[in-house]
C-alpha cells in the first residue's frame, strides 16, 4: 500500500514501502496520473519505464521508503517538461555503468540518460533523489 502524499494541483506525491509491490503500485498511480492530468500516452509510457526502473533501483540498493513525486508545469511555459523525481534513504549517489549485452540488469540510469531531457541527482537530509526531466513538446 501507498502513501499519498498529495496529488492537488501541479504536484503529485507518493510513499511507497521497500517491498516488492512497490514498483507495479508506481506504475499504476503514475500512469493514473499522467492521464488525469491530460498526458500523451507516449509520455506516460516513457513516464511509467523510467520510475519502474528507479524504483526498481532504490528497493535493490536502498532500505527504507521509497518516494515518487511528479512536478507538471505551470500553464503558458515556453519549454514544458514534466519533472520526475524518486528519493530512498540510502545517501549515496547511483552510477550509471555499461551493461554487457548478455546482463539481465544494469541499464535503468542509462535509459534515463538516454531517454530524458536532464537529470541528476542531489543529497537530502536522509538520502538522495534520482531526477529526470522529460520535455512536453516536440
Amino acid at each position: 500500500m501507498s502513501g499519498v502524499i498529495d496529488t492537488e494541483g501541479e504536484v503529485a506525491e507518493w510513499t511507497f514501502p521497500a517491498e516488492p509491490d512497490a514498483v507495479r503500485t508506481a506504475r499504476h498511480v503514475v500512469r493514473d496520473t499522467l492521464r488525469a492530468w491530460g498526458l500523451n500516452q507516449v509520455i506516460g509510457d516513457v513516464t511509467v519505464l523510467l520510475v519502474s526502473e528507479l524504483v526498481t533501483n532504490s528497493l535493490r540498493y536502498a532500505s527504507g521508503p521509497i518516494g515518487v513525486r511528479l512536478v507538471r508545469p505551470e500553464p503558458g511555459e515556453s519549454a514544458p517538461s514534466l519533472l520526475v523525481e524518486v528519493s530512498d534513504p540510502l545517501p549515496v549517489p547511483p552510477v550509471e555503468r555499461p551493461a554487457k549485452p548478455d546482463d539481465e540488469s544494469g541499464r535503468g540510469l542509462q535509459l534515463v540518460a538516454c531517454t530524458a531531457s536532464r537529470w541528476g541527482t542531489r543529497r537530502g537530509r536522509t538520502g538522495k533523489t534520482v531526477w529526470f526531466e522529460l520535455p512536453l513538446t516536440g
